[in-house]
Order: structure tokens, then sequence, then C-alpha cells
């Protein structure tokens, strides 16, 4: 599962850190709290084999939905089931993208105390080397049936798998971070092959990053700014 992220990179580093040919969106407030429904920076391959940077909307929408809503309920699809759910099937055959993330949040379950409900603790997790992440994703394209010219809309999710070793005992699902080397294969829209694919979709290695607790002020959607994702003492957990 992954509910929020970060994306404070600029598009100018992305283009370069993934080797785009061209950026198609104007740039986008640093966000410490990306959360469904916002839109985010993506990098498609198109069929000329270009790479672009461009802004999609989290929480993909299939094009045979009948509501935008929809989206609400897929911010995240399980790689062990893209080639079987109909909501992902297509998009993982010919539309995969990756989305760029300077980190990403899950809440670690804490011992209960006495006949409480257990609270849960926000860690914030990124690369240890401060590189971005590379999200596994799939795009869509959908429009309004109901609404005559309705302007087209770019939609998408990020693939989940199981935690590494480091997340399990936070979460037990983490997002699929592509390694350098798998982008191209994974970006490649000519690439049907699911065989090829499904070996990508792996927990990243555990070395990659680091976790530690953050305020529960990233609770809240509306919250925002770079306190978000300083460390806490224990004592100030819950303040």
């Amino acid at each position: 599962m992954c509910g929020r992220y970060v994306q404070v990179s600029s598009p100018a580093l992305l283009a370069e850190r993934f080797d785009v040919d061209e950026v198609v969106t104007e740039a986008h407030e640093p966000d410490y709290n990306v959360a469904p429904r916002a839109l985010v920076y993506g990098v498609v391959e198109r069929e000329a084999g270009s790479r672009v940077l461009e802004s999609l909307r989290w929480g993909l929408v299939p094009s045979w939905a009948d509501d935008l809503k929809i989206g609400d309920r897929m911010i995240n699809a399980r790689a062990e089931t893209l080639a079987e759910k109909p909501a992902y099937k297509r998009a993982f055959a010919r539309r995969r993208c990756i989305l760029p993330a300077d980190g990403f949040y899950e809440w670690k379950a804490l011992p209960k105390q006495g006949g409480a409900k257990a609270p849960k603790q926000p860690m914030f997790i990124h690369r240890r080397d401060g590189e971005p992440l590379a999200f596994a994703g799939l795009w869509e394209t959908w429009r309004d049936p109901g609404e005559h010219d309705a302007p087209w809309i770019v939609s998408c999710v990020i693939v989940t798998t199981r935690a590494n070793d480091l997340l399990a005992p936070i979460h037990d699902r983490m997002p699929v971070v592509l390694p350098e080397d798998a982008w191209s294969t994974w970006l490649d829209p000519g690439q049907h092959d699911f065989a090829r694919l499904d070996p990508l979709l792996v927990p990243a290695p555990s070395e990659w990053f680091e976790a530690f607790p953050v305020s529960t002020r990233v609770n809240k959607a509306d919250n925002n700014g770079p306190e978000l994702v300083a460390r806490v003492e224990p004592a100030t957990l819950f303040q």
C-alpha cells in the first residue's frame, strides 16, 4: 500500500535523471504530502520511442469507467494480479510509466495501550543516496462519456509488491521501485511479454532505503511542507 508520497524534485532534475527527451508539463509546487487525485509527474514512453515527462492524475480511471470517482479506489495495483484484473490488464500490456518520488509514507501499528485502539506511527521512507525513487506505474486516458467535448484525463496507479525485509515490520506491501537497468524494458510500449515484465515486479533491496518516524501531521492531506519529512523523537510522536 502507498497512500501518500513526496514529490519535490523539479522537472529539470527529473528530466535529467530519467533521460527524458521532452518535458510536456508545467512545474508543480513541491508536494510533501501527495494524496490521491493530485496531479503528479510521470515518465512515459511514446510509440515513437521518445520519453516524456508529463502530469497525470493519481488514481487510475479505466477507459470504460462511467465515473471519475472510480479512480479513488485505484491508487495502488497489486503486481501479482496486473495481468488478470480488467482494470489493469490492458494498461499493463501497453501503458506503463515511471512515477518519480522523493520518498513515501507508511503507517506502522504500535502496541495497544490498555483497551484503546492501537495507534499508528507514520514513517518516512526514502533512498539513502538521495536519488528519486522510480515507482512502477500504469496510466490510462479517460473522458466523461456523459459530457459532450469532455476533456481527456490521463490518470495513473502505483504498482505494489510484497515488502522487503526493512519495510516488512512497518507494512506488508511497498511500491515496486525499479532499478535503472529496468527502466527501458518497463517503459517500452512495444514490450507486451508478461514473462519479461513480471520479474521486474519484486521488492527493491532493503539497503537502498532508510525509514524513520515523522509527525502525525502527515495524516491530514491539507498539511504540507518540509517539516513533514523531519525525523521526530519518540516522546513527540503524537504531539
